[in-house]
Parts: structure tokens; sequence; C-alpha cells
């Protein structure tokens, strides 16, 4: 081209950018008060995707991790925006920032290259081979949602035989939720847990530490005898000299004299030790002079208590809306938050009394609609069968039932003439009933609860006057006493146990359908009122479950009630929760945990 022409190209070019530099002083004129702001949402996600690219392909990598034979490149300012470890590390002018190679210790190479990987990517694989060790990776690099993530995926996978061990791991790594979570799993599912290999491997300590808990759920402390006996023989020879240390935290007094003398005095370790001998020579004097429990440390005679036991929810029998007694039987599952119907009686109850025994449903006595009944039957949950069983000496609508170690008690009621004082137990290993000493007080439509190693008997009425007054009695001396009455007096009330306090709900005053409730504190010998029910219920049924009580069912005065509603100690209110789908009030009510169901 002719300078001419390059002249003429150049003078064109210029002329043209001087015009649109003269085009954008006039826009910045107009709009210089007006702002925008342009965000690319996808650039981060973008970047880092192309961040992980170039860091597999080996390119502007800036330092070197090195775990046990491994070595893994990455970038420092990506490890540092992602990892507070390495964040502090690198910005904190420590010796590592300057070090182009750096070798930690304490974790596997598996777990490191998997959160460097999550460092680029933001996800991570967790599975049964890999969660311990990334979660100790994560808890040494500060990852506190890995190390959440990895907590969380144990819970669920929580078992007998595995729940031990998750235990003494979160406890070295302080991660605290799950200490809380594997410890009630553990308390819930003892038995199982004790026939684990873990269980065997435990050392003196933990096994002294997890037998001397209140909250174990056994049906029986017979399972906790022989899980001792099992760890002992597991190495005779080291573990002996144990047993006596161990043998004192088995509540002994509360083992049937039948298994006293047929298992534990024929045991071989126990013949072996004095101290033994004499611990099982004490659980004997308790039921030969009951007048002697006093002198044994409170704990070796309190029955064990787990609060925090998932159990599936029986309502059993009760009343259709029309007044008509019903045989059927439906089971909440609280996992699902529903209920569903479950094999039903072998006839009509209503009013019936019913309480859990080792994991088998009884009820007992009620109204068929035309007599009240002295007969008595038994769901055992792995069968999927009622059974009928040994009949009550006395008919008996409108009862109290509670089990207490080895024996149920049925307390007062009505049988078709009077309101009764009378009661009786019975014995579910010989199928048979013994009439006891009767209560203070002639008591139908009261409550009847196991509490504290008694048994407490709460308001009813006598046919002319309903009660506020509370009794219990001493299964070791026989005898009814006295003791703080309640607030309000009732009938028809619902009454449960949670926490170590005793809770009664609703019921009628004579006057009015109530829906208050109150709590009764054994420490404090005092009684007081708490957040009330959302509706009046009397003929409520009221049960605890995991670590709540459940008001199930009733009568408002108007309509009999399918109603349920939950109470949260925690924040000392009420809600509700599904309503039962086949019955319309009036049930008894009865917890089985989840394994037996």
């Amino acid at each position: 081209m002719s300078d001419v022409k390059m002249a003429a190209v150049s003078s064109i070019s210029i002329s043209r950018d001087n015009n649109i530099m003269a085009s954008i002083a006039k826009i910045n004129e107009d709009i210089k008060n007006e702002q925008t702001i342009y965000q690319e949402s996808e650039i981060f996600s973008t970047g880092f995707t192309l961040f992980e690219e170039i860091r597999r392909s080996g390119k502007l990598c800036d330092v070197t991790l090195k775990v046990e034979d491994q070595s893994f490149s990455a970038h420092r300012v990506v490890l540092a925006a992602t990892i507070p470890y390495f964040h502090a590390m690198f910005l904190n002018n420590m010796v590592e920032s300057k070090l182009s190679e750096i070798t930690l210790q304490g974790f596997e190479s598996m777990a490191l290259e998997a959160l460097i990987n999550y460092a680029y990517s933001g996800r991570i694989v967790l599975n049964k081979q890999n969660v311990q060790s990334i979660m100790v990776g994560a808890s040494f690099l500060q990852l506190q949602s890995v190390r959440d993530a990895c907590a969380d995926f144990l819970k669920i996978h929580l078992h007998p035989n595995n729940a031990l061990g998750i235990s003494l791991f979160a406890d070295r790594l302080n991660c605290t939720s799950l200490v809380e979570e594997s410890t009630k799993y553990i308390q819930q599912y003892f038995h199982q847990v004790s026939l684990s290999d873990e269980f065997l491997v435990l050392s003196f300590t933990d096994l002294q530490e997890l037998i001397s808990k209140d909250d174990l759920y056994v049906v029986s402390e017979s399972q906790v005898f022989e899980a001792v006996v099992r760890w002992i023989k597991h190495n005779v020879e080291e573990r002996l000299i144990y047993l006596p240390k161990l043998l004192i935290l088995v509540r002994l007094p509360l083992l049937s004299p039948e298994y006293l003398v047929d298992h534990v005095a024929k045991e071989d370790l126990i013949r072996r030790s004095h101290e033994c001998r004499d611990l099982l020579d004490e659980a004997k004097d308790c039921h030969l002079m009951p007048e002697r429990k006093h002198l044994l440390e409170s704990y070796r005679f309190r029955p064990r208590v787990c609060t925090n036991i998932v159990g599936h929810i029986f309502a059993v029998g009760g009343l259709t809306k029309y007044g008509n007694s019903l045989s059927t039987v439906e089971v909440y599952d609280p996992a699902k938050g529903v209920w569903r119907k479950s094999e039903a009686m072998t006839m009509d109850r209503s009013r019936v009394g019913v309480a859990v025994h080792q994991n088998k449903l009884y009820a007992f006595g009620g109204y068929n609609g035309v007599e009240r009944l002295a007969t008595v039957e038994v769901y055992h949950p792995a069968l999927k069968t009622w059974k009928i069983i040994a009949p009550m000496h006395c008919k008996r609508s409108a009862v109290g039932s509670a089990a207490l170690n080895d024996y149920i008690y049925v307390c007062g009621g009505y049988d078709g003439v009077i309101s009764l004082n009378t009661v009786e137990r019975y014995c579910p290993i010989t199928d048979k009933w013994q009439m006891l000493r009767p209560m203070n007080k002639h008591r139908s439509a009261g409550g009847v609860v196991a509490f504290d190693g008694y048994i407490y008997a709460l308001g009813g009425h006598d046919g002319l006057s309903i009660f506020d007054s509370v009794e219990r009695y001493d299964p070791q001396t026989g005898i009814w006493t006295t003791v703080k009455s309640m607030l309000t007096r009732r009938c028809r009330l619902g009454v449960s146990t949670l926490n170590g306090k005793l809770y009664v709900c609703g019921g009628y005053d004579g006057s009015t359908f109530l829906q208050s409730v109150e709590v009764y504190d054994p420490v404090k010998d005092t009684w007081e009122y708490i957040a009330p029910m959302n509706m009046m219920r009397s003929r409520a049924a009221l049960v605890s479950n995991m670590g709540k009580l459940w008001a199930i069912g009733g009568y408002d005065g108007v309509s009999n009630l399918s109603a349920v509603e939950v109470y949260d100690p925690q924040t000392n209110s009420w809600s509700f929760a599904t309503p039962m789908c086949a019955h319309e009030g009036g049930v008894g009510v009865g917890v089985i945990p989840n394994p037996y169901c």
C-alpha cells in the first residue's frame, strides 16, 4: 500500500476513534449519576471446576502435601480459601507457609486426598470404609461441616455390633453430638450390645461406668448380671478380681428369689468369691426381711428406666363415638408418624387396664358392653397374636395397672356394683395371681404407675367423692402409704413418668373436664402445674416415649377423642401429633421398644 493510502486509512481510524470517544463522553455525561452491577452467578462454580482441572493436570501448583508415602499437589490459595487449617498456616507466617513441600501426620493418605478434592469441588463421598478416617482428617483440618457430615453418617449406621466402638471413637475426637447419640443407643439396646464382640473387650472402667447407669433399657436386671458374667468369662484369669466391684452395680435385690437361687447362687464365679456371696445374701435378705432395705444404698433397688427409648405406642380397646366397646388395637410408629391397625384382642374391652412387661402387652379386665371382666390377655409382638392367660380374682373396669420388676400390679377399678380398693399382682413366669394388701381408699378410674421402686395410685373416685389423694405400695414391705396429694382432684386421669418425675394430666373433677397438667418431684416432694394440654381430656391415656409425654384419646365432655398431643419438657409446651385412625377415645396405652415390634 502506498504512503498516501496508508495516511488516508490512518486519518479515517483516528477520526473514527475521536468520534467514538466523543460519543462515550456524551453518554457518560448523560448517565453520570446512574450505575448498574453485573454479576456472573456461575463464575465461582465454573472457576473452581477449572481450578480442579488445572490441579489434576499439574499446572500452577505451588505446594505439595505429603502423608504416609503419598504426595498431593495443590494451590495454596485454594487450600487457604477452603480449609481453616491451611488458612491459618499460609496467612500467619508459619514456617510451613514458606515451604514448597509439607508433611502432615496423624491421618491416612486416603483421607487427605478426599479432603483436598473436597477443597476444590465441595463434594465428598462417605462410606463405611472411609468415614472414620475422613472424620479424623476433617477434625485435624478443622473442617467442621465435613466432620458433622461424618458424625451424621455414623449416627444412622449405629448397630449393636459397632455402637461401643463408635462411642469411644467419638469421645477421642471430642465430638459431643455423636457421643450423646451413641450413648443413647447403647442404653436403649444394652442387651443386644452386651452380646457383641466389642462388649467383651471393654475395659473394666468403661464397663463399670456403663452398668452403673440408671437409664439402661433391660427387660430384667438379669440381663445386666448375665452381661457381667460373660465379660468376666472372656478372660477369667485377668478379670476375676473385678467381679465384686461389678456385681455391686448389678441391682440384685430387683431379681426374683427364684432367679437368685437358680442362677446367681449356682454361678461358679459367685461361689468362688466371698464378697460376691455377701452381695447375694444381701439381695436374699431384701426379700426375706424387706424392712432391712433401708440399709442398702438406694440405687441397689431402684429400677432402671430408659427415658430415651424409641418405642411403638399401642392403643388398646376403648370406645366408638357411639360408646360401644372395641377389641381394636392400633399402633403408632414414631419414625413414620403414622398409626396402623394391629392385631385385635380376642374380645371387646373399654376402660381396660394396660401394661407392658418384658416387651409383651397385657390387657386387664375392662367392660365388654354387657359386663365387667376378670379376663386377661397378652400380646406377643414377635408372634403377632393375643393369648388368654389366667384371669384376675376380681372383675374390674376403669382399672389401673403397672409393671414393676417381675410382676404386674392391678389396683382398684369398678366391678359393676362398687368401686374397689382390692389389689392383686400377676406373675408372668407362673401365670398366677396373688391378692395383696388393699389400698387405703376405694379407687375407680384412678391412675396407677410404677415409679421409683413403688406402685403409685392417684386420684379416682369411690362412687361418692373424687380424690386428689395419692398413695404408694412398697413391694418390699407390702404396705400402702399416703403421700403428697395432687393439686387438683381428678378421676379418669392420665398418669406417666418421665426423667425421674411423675406427671398427671386431664381427668374430671366432678364439674369440669380438665386440661390441666401437674408434675410431682420426689426430691422436693412437691406438685406443681405445668403447661396445660390443648384440649380437655378425661379418660386420657398418658405415656412416655422418646423423652416426651403423649396424651392419647379421651373425652372432652361432648365427644370421644381420637386426637393425640405431645408434651416436650424442654419447652414446657404441647403440640398435636397424628390422631388415631381406628379409635374414638377411652383407650389403654402401652409402649413396646422398636426392636421387638
